[in-house]
């Protein structure tokens, strides 16, 4: 069975740092993009960054030059780390992975 483990997250002040991570468990699929969401108040999902198996990035013109995603093929896990961050990044976090799979979201905090 296939499943999106998310991991990271937490609270962190104004200019701190956090990691999230996101590992691909029990797929025999590789050729696949990854991706991190956050959760909008409507519900809906607001891209942060994806990465593509050939290490192309796309990432949200809000967090460019702050988050940088990167994957380890080997662990089939994407990093999304997160610098200079701020309260408007607040939010549940959701990570996407082949067959449009989810995972459960990982909190991050972004407050003085």
């Amino acid at each position: 069975q296939v499943r999106i483990v998310q991991s990271g997250g937490g609270t962190v002040q104004p200019g701190g740092s956090l990691t999230l991570s996101c590992e691909v468990a029990g797929s025999p699929l590789t050729d696949y993009m990854m991706g991190f969401y956050r959760r909008a108040p409507d519900n809906q999902r607001i891209l942060v960054a994806v990465i593509y198996n050939d290490g192309r990035t796309i990432y949200a013109e809000s967090v460019k030059d702050r988050f940088t995603a990167h994957r380890d093929k080997a662990k089939s896990t994407m990093y999304l780390q997160m610098n200079a961050l701020k309260p408007d990044d607040t939010g549940i976090y959701l990570c996407v992975g082949p067959d449009n799979l989810w995972g459960q979201g990982t909190q991050v905090i972004v407050s003085s």
